[in-house]
């Protein structure tokens, strides 16, 4: 299925007619990667990035999840660097809302397009082709799911990626024999016969992945439910100021309906995670004790003297 695609880098539109390309946006200058140990993904590297002082924020793993602590107030962006030398789509969401559309996050709803190599900071809510409102790090209850009704999924960064569907070569043209009689006859080509296991691998894909997402889904709700109460209010993601932030349109072609790779970053504060176990904290130093008194400072043999007198 062809869909519209809008991006700072490109945004997927789910029309069917096809729009003429714009051209893109300049993107300014980013500052320079940090290390690669703050990002993670395959087809496309992505990390969280503290705007106010441009740094990607560490990523700790823990019990099989990846997790970035945040402070209330801090504007962030999800930062995404397309690793393949192709075009890929990514379905973005926070809190469990698309960050394009403001719809509850499919992963066949419209995205952003990175081409072979692109890199760059998504920085809010889009709102238009010319303005975005700001991701911002707040309180649950003024996350922008929670004021839209939907406050089930806060604490939740998610990029589904797709690669694009390669156009196939034209068929090759049919083998013709001569037969002695002089009439020809054609030799079936077993390409054009799909095998029924080979029709069946599709469906057979789709329905593997759909029951991983549904595992994942069912163990992150049997332990949300299991989790104490945290020492700190928990993070969700509001809707910012207004921010100016251009995008074109392309259209994009998946190359199946299930995503290539799905990476999922949950965040809260510190204090949460270094409660949580999941930011490992050194033991504190220890006060080192003084020497103490000596037993036998003096070495004079002799009785005891009297004290001086008090002075009064």
């Amino acid at each position: 299925m062809k869909r519209r695609l809008l991006f700072s880098t490109a945004l997927a539109w789910t029309a069917l007619g096809v729009l003429p390309a714009c051209a893109e946006s300049p993107v300014g200058p980013l500052p320079p990667l940090s290390p690669p140990s703050n990002r993670i993904g395959s087809l496309m590297q992505l990390s969280v990035v503290d705007r106010a002082s441009g740094r990607e924020l560490p990523i700790y793993r823990h019990r099989g999840e990846y997790w970035v602590a945040g402070r209330p107030g801090t504007r962030y962006a999800i930062r995404a660097r397309n690793a393949m030398g192709e075009r890929v789509m990514a379905v973005m969401s926070v809190d469990g809302i698309n960050i394009v559309t403001g719809e509850t996050a499919g992963v066949l709803q419209n995205g952003y397009v990175f081409s072979g190599g692109e890199r760059s900071d998504i920085t809010g809510w889009r709102k238009s082709d010319s303005q975005i409102a700001a991701f911002e790090f707040t309180s649950i209850g003024n996350s922008y799911a929670s004021r839209t009704g939907r406050p089930d999924d806060v604490g939740v960064i998610g990029v589904a990626m797709f690669r694009e569907r390669v156009p196939e070569p034209p068929p090759a043209p049919p083998i013709v024999f001569p037969r002695r009689d002089g009439s020809t006859r054609e030799m079936e080509r077993r390409s054009e016969a799909p095998s029924a296991a080979a029709e069946a691998a599709p469906a057979a894909q789709a329905r593997s992945a759909d029951s991983a997402l549904g595992a994942e889904a069912a163990a992150s709700a049997k332990g949300s439910l299991a989790r104490p109460a945290p020492p700190s209010p928990s993070l969700g993601t509001a809707h910012g100021r207004r921010e100016t932030s251009h995008v074109g349109h392309t259209s994009f072609e998946r190359a199946q309906s299930t995503p290539d790779e799905v990476v999922r970053i949950r965040y809260d504060s510190r204090e949460n995670l270094i409660a949580a176990g999941v930011i490992p904290v050194p033991p504190p130093a220890r006060w080192p004790r003084p020497d103490g008194p000596s037993a036998f400072p003096g070495s004079e043999m002799g009785y005891v003297p009297d004290p001086p007198a008090r002075y009064e």
